[in-house]
């Protein structure tokens, strides 16, 4: 099952470094969609998403370094996790925004690596009416080559994004391939993030 966990978030701000990768980022999405490349594409809170993953890393709450971002996107939140020293990949299903993410990183030196292709894992089954709505959980795309040999269980931190009617679905495959202990942070809007962890039911 999975449990919320409260957060600390440092007061500290954003280091200049990330803030420049961050301003280039926004750039970089701003001229993507209007070129409408991928028109599902929705970026994320990138700077609340810095500062909940820097929170995580500093309060030591994930069991290891191993960060994936389903529904990678941009890349943005998985290169911000390498910049916290996570050991990040992301997972993106539109090629375009693949090779936009590591273009993005490799400029700026990050070392994060994107896959093109489904994270869901070979075989996993979700409900018919949100695999219907949402080409990021459609099943019939094939999955993403298993990055250095991991495995869905090898992540620490998996962090996504999902559509309000993909929340539930998310955090069902999390809690049916995580580990024990791995740490799941999900973006809702907003200012709203979620940090759950997977426990074992007692």
């Amino acid at each position: 099952m999975l449990t919320e966990l409260d957060i600390v978030i440092s007061s500290e701000p954003i280091p200049a470094d990330v803030r420049a990768f961050l301003h280039e980022a926004d750039r970089r999405i701003e001229e993507f969609q209007r070129d409408a490349r991928s028109p599902g594409f929705v970026p994320s809170d990138f700077p609340g998403a810095y500062r909940v993953l820097r929170a995580v890393a500093e309060m030591r709450m994930a069991p290891g370094s191993l960060f994936c971002e389903w529904g990678s996107g941009f890349g943005v939140i998985a290169s911000l996790a390498a910049m916290l020293d996570f050991d990040a990949v992301g997972i993106e299903i539109d090629r375009d925004l693949v090779e936009a993410a590591q273009a993005l990183a490799d400029d700026y030196e990050v070392p994060v690596e994107f896959i093109h292709g489904s994270f869901l894992p070979a075989g996993c089954k979700v409900a018919t009416s949100v695999k219907s709505g949402f080409a990021w959980l459609a099943t019939d795309e094939a999955p993403a080559p298993t990055p250095r040999d991991l495995e869905p269980g090898d992540f620490d931190v998996i962090f996504a994004y999902p559509w309000p009617d993909e929340q539930n679905t998310t955090a069902d495959v999390f809690q049916r391939y995580a580990s024990p202990g791995a740490i799941l942070v999900t973006y809702h809007g907003g200012d709203e993030f979620r940090v759950r962890r997977k426990v074992r039911k007692k």
